[in-house]
């Protein structure tokens, strides 16, 4: 993956100077980043870093104060000396328990239209005030909001859910447009969790590639990959090294994720490991040992072998 440093950070700093109790979410791959080296770079953001659980609280800057979103009936593993312990999350009173008597700082989540985790209105105080009794100190209540339906629909969630949280209580929420977060009722504190937008886009800064390691031609009907797939007409077999260990899989649809001069490479079979074999017809612009192809690929689903900045 190539980056254009100067815009990419422009647009995150832009994000970040203009949305109050903005936290970045470093979590995953670290969206095509790795999870070290963005959570780095989040850092000069905000010092919350979000990370996805608590398998992902290792390789985090001291100066960071993590927060793990999804809940757990695990304990953190111990943080190294003059690292901040993480801010945890807990959605049900088995959580509490597993936690009780620790010290953490707690988030108590909140059920959204997701059903996912979170507790329901009639028992979500009485879970911040378990949480204190067993000796957590509730810093905030969380509400994960779907990607479906319009900002419209999202705001309205968490409009519904105001008179059922302590004012005290920051309320973390996610998936919402800036301007929609900036407008949400004046009653609470607000943090806004984003991962995607903050690092995804500006999506002109991103490119991402994978090298030709061998090509070879074929003749139509003679077979080729681990399933002996039939070359389906006169061409070259172009072996890309990207697969399946990198997160390379079919296009929904079946379509190839591969391009080359603006020409989609069609797939001989699905990707396997760490080679995806392509198939190009004679009379198509034609890649050669040492040529990258265009990857097409959510980043984060996509295992980065070479990061570079520009």
């Amino acid at each position: 993956m190539t980056v254009q440093r100067e815009r990419w950070w422009q647009h995150a700093a832009q994000v970040a100077s203009t949305t109050p109790g903005l936290v970045p979410v470093v979590k995953g791959n670290g969206y095509g980043f790795s999870r070290a080296g963005l959570a780095s770079i989040a850092v000069e953001l905000s010092p919350l870093i979000a990370v996805g659980t608590v398998h992902e609280l290792h390789d985090l800057p001291a100066e960071a104060v993590p927060v793990v979103l999804t809940p757990t009936l695990r304990m953190p593993p111990e943080q190294p000396e003059g690292h901040h312990p993480p801010v945890l999350t807990v959605a049900d009173p088995l959580h509490v328990e597993v936690l009780a008597g620790r010290g953490y700082q707690v988030i108590v989540k909140l059920t959204s239209s997701m059903q996912r985790y979170g507790t329901d209105p009639e028992r979500a105080m009485a879970l911040v005030a378990h949480a204190q009794q067993v000796g957590l100190r509730t810093v905030g209540v969380a509400l994960h909001l779907p990607l479906a339906g319009d900002d419209h629909a999202r705001r309205a969630e968490i409009v519904g859910w105001l008179p059922h949280i302590d004012p005290s209580l920051d309320v973390w929420v996610s998936h919402l447009a800036p301007d929609t977060y900036a407008g949400l009722p004046g009653t609470h504190q607000y943090k806004l969790r984003v991962g995607s937008y903050l690092w995804h886009g500006d999506r002109s800064t991103l490119k991402l590639e994978a090298d030709v390691i061998q090509t070879r031609a074929v003749s139509a009907g003679d077979t080729a990959g681990y399933r002996h797939s039939r070359a389906p007409g006169d061409g070259t077999l172009v072996m890309i090294g990207a697969g399946t260990a990198a997160g390379v899989y079919p296009l929904e649809g079946g379509d190839s994720p591969f391009h080359f001069a603006r020409h989609r490479l069609p797939l001989l079979e699905p990707p396997h490991m760490h080679t995806s074999m392509a198939f190009v017809p004679a009379d198509r612009p034609t890649p050669t040992l040492g040529d990258w192809v265009d990857l097409q690929r959510p980043l984060s689903q996509t295992a980065v072998d070479e990061l570079v900045w520009v």
